[in-house]
């Protein structure tokens, strides 16, 4: 295909790296690879305004709407290592536009569906092909931009894109929703995948291939089963209690594959990543924070995204308009604090944005059961702002703490948290709607959930992220 690597093992030989003093010549290899990272965030956010009108049409139920959301969700937090892995061994490039290839297909396939369990399948094939897209994002931009100042940028425009995309998304899935109909969210995806595709094979030069480190596919399957059984437990939450047999079993089971996940680390001869580089404070922590503020953003635009349509009976570009300032603001923030970054560090940006955040979801807690729309644009904006603000450092953080030879398995350990808490905020604040005494009492308890998780998340920043950039 045309994004092959070269065969054999070691680096490439068709054409030079870029000079690691000055980068690449061109910012073409950024605009290949953000094109792949803009279609899969772009497919989160515009789904969300989506989803009550597919359900309609569709005839599924509230946990069959969750399913829509987070089947894409979890497969895509499942599979992200292996995505890491693959790029790694096979070659960063060659797996991205397998990953790109696999999405452009599956968007095809949910455009077609005719009921929510053939949406639902296509929407797992959607994030499988995700999961080989994002691990290779960020290695593709840290092969592409070695330079520290360039590569700093690279990964502030990175974290703008998924601005760009999150601000696009519900306006874009709600007029098209209003206009050609709910198919449209997903046919959008097929010239950005087609031109993605011809820019990568293109402007990005080949990966490196290291045949000499293997997946360990019970590891892969001990992180499907955490995830799977974590999302399957807090989406059935909502309708059988959470004190249901089942839901326990399921929460329980998810913890046992977490620990099993992290016993075969330890004993395997080639983990995922080396246990040194995980006990990494740097690593970890950027790791948890990434989870966290997902799960606050996340759980915010989909419950919110619900309470706008079926409590105040908005229509699905009404709603796109409603959300506007929570993802508006992240195309500037993530662009801000790559410019701020070099200059103060990453601390202090990634501190600040999450107590913002945190201070935007307390706002809208506090606000009562039924504010006015007024009330409501300060916290959206703050919780969008602040999410994104942080994104930058903590990728930084969590890239800068490896060896190149890891750039895949860091990228694809970092999203893999931050997909996970993506899912868990979706299933847990779909569980508080549906549980809640009205939809008012469940929307102010997930806003205060995902405040207390900012707040988290802003000690951790405190304690993990170097307070100056990584000069490595």
């Amino acid at each position: 295909m045309a994004c092959a690597e070269p065969a054999g093992g070691g680096e490439p030989t068709s054409r030079p790296g870029p000079d690691p003093e000055s980068g690449p010549r061109s910012p073409a290899p950024l605009l290949a690879v953000c094109a792949g990272y803009f279609m899969v965030i772009l497919d989160v956010t515009a789904i969300n305004v989506a989803v009550p009108v597919i359900g309609r049409e569709l005839s599924a139920s509230l946990t069959g709407i969750q399913w829509i959301t987070d089947g894409y969700t979890l497969v895509f937090a499942g599979f992200l290592l292996t995505g890491g892995a693959l790029g790694d061994r096979l070659g960063n490039r060659r797996v991205f536009c397998w990953g790109v290839a696999v999405f452009t297909l599956a968007s095809a396939a949910c455009a077609l569906a005719g009921s929510a369990p053939s949406l639902v399948a296509a929407r797992l094939v959607e994030g499988l092909g995700a999961a080989l897209i994002v691990p290779g994002s960020l290695a593709l931009l840290r092969q592409s931009y070695p330079a520290p100042a360039a590569r700093s940028r690279a990964f502030g425009l990175w974290g703008s894109m998924a601005g760009i995309a999150a601000a696009a998304g519900p306006l874009l899935g709600g007029l098209l929703v209003a206009t050609l109909g709910w198919r449209w969210v997903f046919l959008v995806n097929l010239p950005v995948g087609v031109a993605c595709l011809l820019l990568t094979a293109r402007h990005v030069d080949p990966s490196p291939r290291r045949a000499d480190r293997p997946v360990d596919l019970p590891a892969q399957c001990a992180v499907v089963a955490a995830v799977a059984l974590l999302t399957a437990a807090l989406n059935e939450a909502g309708r059988r209690g959470w004190s249901d047999p089942a839901v326990l079993a399921g929460l329980g089971l998810a913890v046992l594959a977490g620990a099993a996940f992290a016993v075969r680390e330890r004993l395997a001869r080639a983990p995922v990543l080396p246990p040194g580089l995980l006990r990494s404070r740097a690593m970890s922590g950027g790791a948890a924070i990434g989870l966290l503020f997902n799960f606050g953003f996340y759980g915010m635009v989909f419950t919110a995204s619900l309470y706008f349509q079926h409590q105040r009976g908005l229509s699905a570009l009404r709603t796109g308009l409603a959300l506007f300032p929570a993802v508006v603001m992240t195309m500037f923030a993530s662009v801000l604090s790559g410019r701020l970054s070099r200059r103060t560090g990453d601390r202090p940006l990634v501190v600040c944005g999450m107590l913002l955040a945190a201070l935007g979801l307390a706002g809208w807690a506090a606000a009562g059961s039924d504010p006015g729309y007024p009330l409501l644009v300060g916290p959206m904006a703050a919780a969008g702002f602040g999410t994104s603000f942080a994104l930058t450092g903590s990728t930084a953080t969590v890239m800068g703490a490896v060896p190149p030879a890891y750039s895949g398995a860091a990228s694809a350990l970092f999203n893999t948290a931050r997909q996970v808490g993506s899912a868990t905020g979706v299933a847990l604040g779909g569980s508080l709607l549906a549980t809640a005494a009205d939809y008012g009492t469940g929307l102010r308890t997930g806003m205060a959930v995902g405040a207390l998780a900012y707040l988290v998340a802003a000690v951790l920043a405190w304690r993990c992220v170097p307070a100056m950039p990584r000069r490595s």
